[in-house]
C-alpha cells in the first residue's frame, strides 16, 4: 500500500520513511508512526497502512537507516545505539514537519521504544498536535512535562516487565503537576500487546487480540476529536 518516502529534518540532514495514504490523502490529517525496537519492518509497516486505511496521512520515519531484526538481543543493541534526543529532535520532528506541508493536523503515535520517544516529541516536537504512546514510557528525568501543550493519550499493561505500572503511574504524577491534557488506558496484558507477531505465551512479549483491538478503538476515536 505504501512507499519509500524522503523528507529534510530541521537540520537539513535527509531521513528517509514508509508512507501510506489513501487515494486521496494529499490534505488529510497526518500521524507520524514510531517504530518498536525491531526497526522499520512489516509489521509496522501494516500498522500505517491501516492509520491509512482510517483516513489518515501515515509516516515512519527510518529511525535504525535501513537496520531491521527479529532478534531481541539485537533488537535492545540497536535501541540502546540510537541517539533518543537526536530522533525524537530531529527525524521525528522532519517527519511531523513533512506532514504538515498539506496536512492540518499531524500528530505521534508510537509503540515500545516508538512508545518511549512518542512522550519525548510530546514535550519537544512542537508542530505535533496529539500523541499517543502504546507501553512505552522514558526514563522520567528526560520528562519536563510543562513543555507538553498538546493532548496525550497511554495505552499500557498490567503485566508489562519492560515497562513496569510505578514507572508509568510516575509520569502520571509529572502530567497532573503540570495539567497536561492526558488519558490513560490500562490492559490485563503484557507488553507489546498490540504486536500481532508476538506469538509465544511464555514470552514477556505477547499479543492479545481483545486489548489491542480496544486500545486500537480508543486511538482512533482520540486521534478523530484531537486532528479532526
Amino acid at each position: 500500500m505504501g512507499n519509500t518516502v524522503e523528507f529534510k529534518r530541521p537540520d537539513g540532514k535527509s531521513c528517509s520513511g514508509y508512507y501510506a495514504e489513501q487515494a486521496k490523502g494529499g490534505k488529510a490529517p497526518g500521524v507520524v508512526v514510531i517504530q518498536e525496537w525491531w526497526g522499520l519492518n512489516d509489521q509496522i509497516k501494516s500498522v500505517a497502512d491501516r492509520v491509512a486505511q482510517a483516513g489518515y496521512r501515515a509516516l515512519v520515519p527510518d529511525l535504525y537507516r535501513g537496520k531491521v531484526t527479529v532478534e531481541a538481543k539485537e533488537a535492545e543493541h540497536l535501541m540502546k545505539d540510537l541517539n533518543f534526543a537526536d530522533a525524537a529532535g530531529q527525524d521525528i520532528a522532519g517527519a511531523v514537519q513533512h506532514l504538515k506541508q498539506s496536512s492540518p493536523k499531524v500528530a505521534v503515535m508510537g509503540y515500545c521504544m516508538g512508545g518511549a520517544l512518542t512522550v519525548l516529541s510530546a514535550a519537544f516536537v512542537k508542530a505535533a498536535d496529539a500523541a499517543v504512546t502504546w507501553y512505552g514510557c522514558p526514563p522520567l528525568e528526560y520528562v519536563d512535562a510543562s513543555t507538553i501543550k498538546i493532548p496525550l493519550q497511554g495505552h499500557f499493561a498490567t503485566e508489562d516487565v519492560a515497562f513496569p505500572r510505578s514507572q508509568i503511574e510516575a509520569l502520571e504524577g509529572k502530567l497532573k503537576q503540570a495539567n497536561v491534557k492526558y488519558e490513560f488506558h490500562w490492559y490485563k496484558a503484557k507488553h507489546a500487546f498490540a504486536n500481532e507477531n508476538n506469538k509465544d505465551p511464555n514470552s514477556f512479549i505477547y499479543y492479545n487480540p481483545e486489548a489491542a483491538s480496544l486500545a486500537w478503538r480508543r486511538a482512533m476515536d482520540f486521534l478523530g476529536k484531537h486532528l479532526s
